[in-house]
């Protein structure tokens, strides 16, 4: 079923089709191979993300050492105490914890990371959202989230709708194109849904309770933010052998007779 679900009958792409393939493997396929594997596969389970922030932290201090960064970060205590080497996300980067105390872990950042993240525009006193990895067969609350930042955004625009909050961040052009509305990012680690798309920027309305959680609500005009696009929507592009000129869009599916 799925090994022709590429092209239709009339030979016109079917995306959605290849969509499907792509999360089902991802969530139950690949959960299934993982989880009959245990415990030769159990460090490679904990590297996913859901952009549902669990805390947030502050940077206690950010010191140079040989061949990047050491970040030192207070936090309340978790239910399930932290231990050493696990990954946890830090403003949506994934890092690894190297040392711990009673009230505050360390992880190694790499200058590649510091130069493609904003965590180089923080400083100490700074409040970063935190999210432990699961296992692929957790609840999955927000959306598959890698860790790995595409790129570094700009707020461009904050504007009160309703009740909501709604924040316009300025991108490249290769991530809008991953992009499509009512789909999901990842911004600074929190997983939101599109709701606004142009070509070099992304709109996302943030519902109050979320807003009051996370660091969105520190966020000014010009500040950095950290972006993850869709993981999904990036590994279809690939199999396909080209990147689509304009995203999924409502009017590509009309077209091709799937809306």
């Amino acid at each position: 079923m799925f090994g022709v679900a590429a092209k239709r009958e009339d030979g016109k792409p079917a995306y959605m089709m290849i969509y499907i393939f792509c999360y089902w493997l991802l969530t139950t396929s690949y959960k299934r191979l993982m989880l009959s594997s245990l415990p030769y596969f159990k460090d490679w389970m904990f590297t996913m993300f859901t952009g549902l922030v669990q805390q947030m932290g502050t940077i206690k201090q950010m010191s140079r050492i040989a061949g990047g960064w050491s970040l030192e970060i207070t936090c309340d205590p978790w239910s399930d105490p932290l231990e050493l080497g696990e990954s946890i996300a830090v403003q949506g980067a994934c890092l690894t914890v190297t040392g711990l105390t009673e009230s505050s872990f360390t992880a190694d950042i790499l200058d590649e990371t510091m130069l493609r993240t904003a965590l180089q525009e923080l400083g100490q006193g700074a409040r970063v959202n935190l999210e432990r990895a699961l296992m692929l067969g957790a609840r999955l609350g927000g959306h598959l989230v890698s860790g790995h930042i595409d790129e570094t955004g700009v707020i461009a625009a904050i504007e009160n709708r309703g009740r909501d909050i709604v924040l316009r961040v300025g991108c490249t052009p290769y991530l809008a194109r991953y992009s499509v509305m009512k789909g999901s990012i990842t911004i600074d680690g929190v997983s939101l849904t599109i709701s606004g798309l142009g070509d070099d920027w992304i709109e996302v309305n943030v519902i109050p309770y979320t807003w009051e959680i996370t660091t969105l609500s520190s966020r000014q005009i010009n500040d950095r933010v950290n972006l993850e696009g869709d993981i999904i929507g990036k590994y279809i592009a690939r199999l396909m052998g080209k990147e689509p000129a304009n995203g999924i869009t409502e009017q590509m599916l009309q077209d091709h007779g799937f809306a």
